[in-house]
């Protein structure tokens, strides 16, 4: 009975193992289509807009789009860049670029410190008011908003976005919180023993620690403004103020678009986003250093 006893329990074990091999094996196939499925999600259009960059008007008509040319057309990256203002574009998207990301590293780094380092009732109060702006959608308050930038002047001008962009980013500032909470206390609080005063404490500490997480916010925040059309449209209409992202929308007419020209001004445009990714990849990828004290 014994002997019995064991082999079914050893042949229930088996088969329960033998299930849990097959399950396992179907999650990893499962994880691998998903994978790829998201992988081409995302190439595919690279190849599209590459393929078509280097055709004619009348090939991209009459052919499919993963037809190749049969004469590579580099006359669409000089018309992109020429006719279109290209160069205009990145020159005004550049100075927006700069304004905006040094106001959000300077203001967002700050009340970080503020409200990370300074456990107070008012403290509390700005972090429940940003959880609600954070909550809002933007299109609802657009409306309020273009008024008071209507009655500043800054309408038509690259002041408007940049206000908006340093203004409006919230989330960069919660970033720079969790950075913050991986640094240790001992550390300001040895340099106020020192002498030190809170903003040196934030220049000479707080700030190069933050490194990791400055590269992370320019990242994001150049992908965000460099991709936004809605608010260099509706802030700055003149041709003369267009940015990268409204340049191109010139090649769209009432009676159709020249996608051709238009791939190969997105190309133009993906050139100096990739520069700048591969540049501070290391920096995106790299662990914080949780402090050199430890509590």
């Amino acid at each position: 009975m014994t002997i019995i006893r064991h082999a079914k329990k050893t042949g229930k074990n088996s088969i329960e193992d033998k299930m849990y091999r097959q399950s396992r094996i179907f999650y990893q196939i499962l994880k691998y289509v998903f994978l790829t499925m998201c992988c081409l999600m995302v190439i595919i259009p690279l190849i599209v807009v590459l393929i078509g960059a280097f055709k004619t008007h009348d090939e991209y008509i009459s052919t499919g789009v993963f037809t190749l040319p049969e004469v590579p057309q580099f006359e669409n990256f000089k018309i992109a860049f020429v006719n279109g203002k290209v160069m205009q574009g990145l020159l005004n998207t550049l100075i927006i670029l700069a304004v905006s990301c040094f106001g959000t590293i300077f203001t967002g780094t700050m009340t970080a410190f503020v409200l990370q380092r300074f456990n107070m009732l008012f403290t509390r109060a700005v972090k429940m008011v940003f959880l609600i702006a954070a909550l809002l959608p933007n299109i609802s308050m657009q409306v309020t908003v273009f008024q008071i930038v209507s009655k500043l002047g800054l309408y038509n001008t690259l002041a408007a976005p940049c206000i908006l962009y340093i203004g409006t980013d919230i989330i960069s500032i919660y970033i720079f919180i969790q950075f913050l909470n991986n640094i240790s206390k001992s550390l300001d609080e040895s340099a106020i023993l020192d002498g030190a005063s809170y903003p040196r404490v934030y220049f000479s500490i707080i700030l190069p620690m933050l490194r990791p997480a400055i590269a992370t916010v320019l990242v994001i925040k150049f992908v965000s403004i460099y991709n936004d059309f809605y608010t260099a449209n509706l802030y700055m209409p003149s041709q003369d103020l267009a940015v990268v992202s409204t340049a191109l929308y010139r090649f769209i007419g009432p009676y159709g678009a020249k996608w051709e020209i238009i791939f190969a001004g997105i190309i133009i445009c993906i050139i100096p986003s990739l520069v700048i990714f591969l540049c501070l990849q290391k920096s995106i990828y790299s662990n914080l250093v949780t402090g050199s004290v430890k509590e």
